[in-house]
């Protein structure tokens, strides 16, 4: 197996070092004797042994139809669909590694933003937010392997609202309404919801498994009867209306993460002499033609080799919202200021990177309840659940995508959106930092030890049950931006998302913490004797504990992000001076170089991105299939 399978068993130790006892056992699983193909295969994991077909050495000056640079959600769904005609030659370029074993456990979501799996991106430190954070920075979590954020994130399958979509054709891009996107978002999914099964809103043979979370607790069960008896109905958010309570749908198969990658290039892979792929490859710009503006190729770092690639027809970067503004700006695309500030050659002036939104959460309030071996631990895994989960069944406590459970769409008081479009989600949670003891959420979200100490050891301690929320605001009006430092390809872009410079997006998650512990107060929660944490937030006690000073304060303090960001790149017609890609996606002002992925994307959505990122990925390849074709 060579570098992958080297690859492999960095980013498992990696894990097994900071994570629960599941993710050390499952590491090991990885990396001792080699296991049984055929029994990987029915575990939907036999690409673990055959990491050689993700690595075609590149060869300098080879020639191809189309290079994808990054292999996150939308690279992986354009890179399958451009395949399907075998007389295009395409080839994916990824940054990072190859998904293992400790990828395919919903339960370790956490504990992966702590390996080599993630860019480790922090924010510029934050004025307004993110105080709880070491220099008041944030993290900034993107995924850096094959399959990208969808292979560490926490699996939430979120649409959006479609209002979002009308927005954008609304503001000059045709062909981007609900009525046009949905077919998309239906072209990729495989949809196993019990109650859905005859819904226009739902596919059923697509590449992409969606399916309700099985593990459930008595408490999801108890909470979601509270908000129903607080007058959010029971709904399904990816259909006619997101407004409700609903159980979480995930991007998961027979409980194991389903990933961009394992949906669209796992089973194609072996199959499409054309489709190229290679990973642990850094590209360092595109290639363009300074006299035409036309794009021919890319640069890229490979075991220490500079090599270029030409592309026939196109150069298309899938790479994020941080990557793929980096790319545009060092091969000369971007603010013009910025660019001759670190003496970058000025091949087209676009406003790259500046823009930049991100829907801001904040971590909690937590709630004490009575009950009894409902709330996730770590130790409360052992090694029957493992082999209970290695041997197929999806409902043992590590089919539980981080303890996400249920979502609730809440419009409040202090909306300005549509009548039908929320403006916060509650998302409910089996735990707390005290669930690993402190370590890998505590960790990747880049809190400050004293937090977990002050607010949660003691209930690690006890073994206490209880529950927390995420309240997150869809559409703030704080708006951040990206810059490149210097020149250095291999050095991050400085990332500034300005949280809470506007002081209305904390009154608007302020109201959704208020809708929180109301909901908490419905008969169905207690019964179970459910309370508030009076554990003050470090920094905070001179406010009175749960006064709206004191939200406010832990607001600020207690900020995360859901890896949302989107506008880097942003979607407009060319007399928009604030848009970089036109509807098509092409740079504007270059030719053969077009921008898919969630960069594109002009609004904060209503909703989860990666969802969005196939689904733009999907349309991207049928607008590019019909210029070529």
């Amino acid at each position: 197996m060579g570098r992958t399978s080297n690859s492999r068993a960095t980013v498992a130790g990696d894990c097994a070092s900071r994570a629960p006892m599941a993710a050390r056992i499952i590491s090991t699983k990885t990396t001792t004797a080699s296991p049984d193909f055929e029994q990987l295969k029915q575990l939907g994991l036999g690409h673990i042994i055959h990491g050689p077909l993700y690595n075609d050495v590149p060869p300098d000056q080879g020639i191809y139809d189309f290079i994808i640079v990054g292999a996150g959600a939308a690279g992986c769904a354009l890179a399958a669909r451009l395949s399907e005609n075998p007389n295009w030659s395409v080839y994916l370029i990824e940054a990072g590694g190859v998904e293992n074993l400790s990828h395919q456990v919903p339960l370790l979501a956490p504990a992966l933003q702590v390996t080599a799996s993630n860019w480790g991106y922090k924010s510029q430190p934050q004025r307004q937010a993110c105080r709880g954070m070491p220099d008041n920075r944030c993290a900034l979590p993107r995924g850096k392997v094959l399959g990208g954020t969808s292979s560490i994130n926490f699996m939430i399958y979120n649409r959006g609202n479609r209002h979002d979509f009308d927005s954008w054709a609304a503001a000059g891009n045709p062909g981007w309404s609900y009525a046009d996107v949905l077919p998309y978002f239906l072209r990729s999914e495989n949809a196993q919801l019990q109650g859905l099964e005859h819904s226009p809103y739902h596919n059923h043979s697509g590449p992409l498994s969606v399916e309700y979370v099985r593990h459930r607790s008595e408490i999801v069960h108890a909470y979601v009867r509270a908000a129903q008896q607080a007058g959010h109905r029971r709904t399904d958010y990816n259909g006619e209306s997101q407004l409700g309570v609903s159980y979480v749908q995930a991007n998961t198969l027979k409980g194991r993460r389903h990933s961009a990658f394992r949906a669209f290039i796992e089973p194609i892979r072996s199959q499409r002499r054309n489709l190229r792929i290679v990973t642990l490859a850094r590209v360092t710009r595109v290639l363009i033609n300074p006299d035409t503006k036309s794009a021919y190729g890319v640069e890229m770092l490979y075991q220490g080799r500079r090599l270029q690639l030409r592309a026939r027809k196109e150069v298309i970067l899938s790479s994020g919202a941080f990557n793929s503004p980096q790319l545009l700006m060092l091969s000369g695309i971007g603010p013009e200021d910025n660019l001759k500030a670190i003496g970058v050659p000025v091949i087209q002036a676009l406003p790259v990177g500046r823009r930049l939104y991100d829907h801001m959460c904040h971590f909690g309030p937590t709630f004490i309840t009575n009950t009894t071996g409902q709330t996730l631990y770590s130790a409360r895994l052992g090694l029957p659940i493992v082999k209970s989960f290695l041997q197929g069944r999806a409902d043992t406590l590590l089919s539980s995508i981080g303890g996400v459970e249920s979502l609730t769409f809440v419009k409040t008081s202090t909306a300005q959106s549509a009548d039908t479009q929320p403006d916060i989600e509650l998302i409910q949670v089996a735990g707390s930092l005290a669930s690993d003891e402190g370590t890998a959420l505590a960790r990747g979200a880049n809190f400050k030890p004293i937090i977990y100490e002050r607010m949660y050891q003691d209930l690690a301690e006890r073994q206490q049950d209880h529950f927390s929320f995420l309240v997150m605001h869809f559409t703030p009006a704080s708006v951040g931006r990206i810059w490149l430092h210097n020149r250095n390809p291999l050095e991050w872009p400085r990332i500034d998302p300005r949280y809470f410079s506007a002081p209305s997006d904390v009154e608007h998650i302020l109201a959704g913490i208020k809708e929180a512990i109301r909901i908490s107060k419905m008969p169905a929660l207690q019964a179970i004797g459910t309370r508030l944490l009076d554990r003050p937030v470090p920094g905070c006690e001179a406010h009175a504990f749960a006064s709206d000073d004191y939200w406010r304060c832990s607001i600020r303090t207690l900020s995360y992000t859901l890896h949302h960001q989107v506008a880097t790149c942003r979607m407009g017609p060319a007399e928009d001076r604030t848009a970089v890609v036109s509807p098509q996606l092409r740079v504007h002002g270059v030719r053969k170089l077009r921008v898919v992925d969630t960069s594109v994307i002009p609004l904060p959505p209503t909703g989860h991105t990666n969802a969005a990122a196939i689904m733009i990925g999907e349309k991207a390849a049928d607008i590019i299939r019909a210029d070529w074709i």
